[in-house]
């Protein structure tokens, strides 16, 4: 279970850099994470989004959930069947100073026009976020179109 925020003011998203695990490029990703046993999502993504940019927020709304279920292959023949729950709030930031993080899963924050999103190296789960936010679905999902 994981928790993310799309924050848009003045026309621009808030998104977080992730350092590419294999040594690839890095990804811009939502600002949030993964969920620590017994914490609520909400609390969840407002620590999320405090340890990644700086920025303490308020949550707006809930836009809607993203589930997927990847099959991951290890060594020595042994697959792990992953499965991602991922909620998605909106939220506006209400104090704090945008920084990076330090010894976290994230290298840099910053706010980016809506129209540059696309060109970023980015991960699936911003362009999830933001259907959710221009779409607003009765659902709370939004199908995608390889699926």
């Amino acid at each position: 279970m994981a928790a993310y925020a799309i924050c848009v003011r003045d026309g621009q998203l808030l998104l977080s850099r992730s350092p590419a695990l294999d040594g690839g490029p890095p990804e811009w990703v939502l600002p949030g994470g993964g969920m620590e046993h017994g914490e609520d999502p909400h609390d969840t993504v407002l620590r999320e989004v405090e340890e990644e940019t700086g920025y303490r927020i308020e949550v707006t709304g809930l836009l809607g959930v993203n589930s997927r279920r990847h099959t991951f292959p290890r060594r020595f023949g042994h697959a792990v069947d992953h499965h991602a729950v991922q909620l998605v709030y909106e939220a506006r930031v209400t104090g704090g100073e945008l920084r990076y993080e330090i010894g976290g899963s994230t290298d840099m924050a910053a706010w980016h026009e809506l129209d540059a999103v696309p060109a970023l190296n980015r991960v699936r789960m911003v362009d999830i976020g933001l259907r959710l936010w221009r779409e607003r679905p009765a659902s709370g999902r939004v199908a995608l179109v390889d699926e």
